[in-house]
């Protein structure tokens, strides 16, 4: 795969830890600047730092609750005000709680849409005219929970797969720039950190064969790590992808049972 090596500019959202830090190492590695948004302003600034170390000519913190609905338009202007346009954005900001549908809230269900998915919308709007200007990328970061619905899910499945639906639709304008979704797998991050704990708990026992129990259950030979889906954000932000729009990327290790 050819990785450019001259500078472009990237914004990625949930950028603190785990698959938000692991695209930005990836993307900075092949040259990008990355703006870094996410709410944890000391973690930023340390992945920031690991970003330059990584080859990245240009690295930018934008902490904030991106939530707001003024935050994705102040972030998308800082990041083309600092680094001159716009290459690429990735929307991996937002988690859902997991539980009994009948125990969750009205609250949580509002929470889950407000970052995972409204935030989403409102990045790729503002972002819009600056990657039309480049020939830029989009990719959204969904998950497999919208491709198998479970029980205990039951937030985090809608969100992804409106998620899914809004990407293959906005990809379908012909003025704009590319479109893509990734749909991660069960990935060795502190989200499935807490999981695997959960599990543990509730099944009384050790941690580790709680993981590998889980494991079994879920139908896979391994978990994955972020760099697995990283490698694939960063084909979609290269010109190597250049005739993929429009795409949803399962990433799973063959989690989904779906054709």
């Amino acid at each position: 795969m050819r990785m450019e090596a001259q500078a472009r500019a990237a914004l990625i959202t949930g950028a603190s830890r785990g698959l938000g830090r692991a695209i930005a190492l990836a993307l900075a590695s092949d040259g990008f600047a990355v703006a870094l948004a996410a709410r944890d302003e000391r973690s930023l600034h340390l992945v920031a730092a690991e970003a330059k170390s990584a080859g990245a000519p240009d690295t930018l913190v934008l902490a904030g609750d991106l939530r707001a609905p003024e935050e994705p338009v102040k972030a998308v202007e800082q990041a083309v005000a600092q680094f001159g346009g716009l290459d690429a954005l990735v929307n991996n900001a937002g988690a859902t709680a997991r539980g009994d549908f009948l125990a969750l809230t009205d609250e949580q269900h509002l929470d889950g849409f407000a970052l995972k998915y409204h935030a989403m919308v409102r990045f790729c709007r503002a972002a819009w005219e600056p990657l039309v200007t480049r020939k830029g990328a989009i990719v959204n970061i969904s998950g497999i929970g919208a491709h198998t619905p479970e029980p205990g899910f039951t937030i985090g499945g809608p969100v992804n797969s409106a998620v899914i639906n809004f990407s293959k639709a906005i990809s379908k304008r012909l003025d704009g720039p590319r479109v893509n979704v990734v749909s991660p797998g069960h990935i060795e991050t502190d989200r499935l950190s807490r999981r695997i704990d959960t599990y543990a708990e509730g099944h009384g026992l050790t941690r580790d064969a709680a993981k590998e129990a889980m494991r079994g259950e879920l139908g896979i030979a391994a978990y994955g790590q972020p760099d697995d889906i990283a490698n694939m954000v960063r084909y979609l932000c290269s010109r190597d992808a250049a005739y993929v729009n429009g795409a949803c990327f399962v990433v799973d290790g063959g989690a989904t049972p779906g054709i």
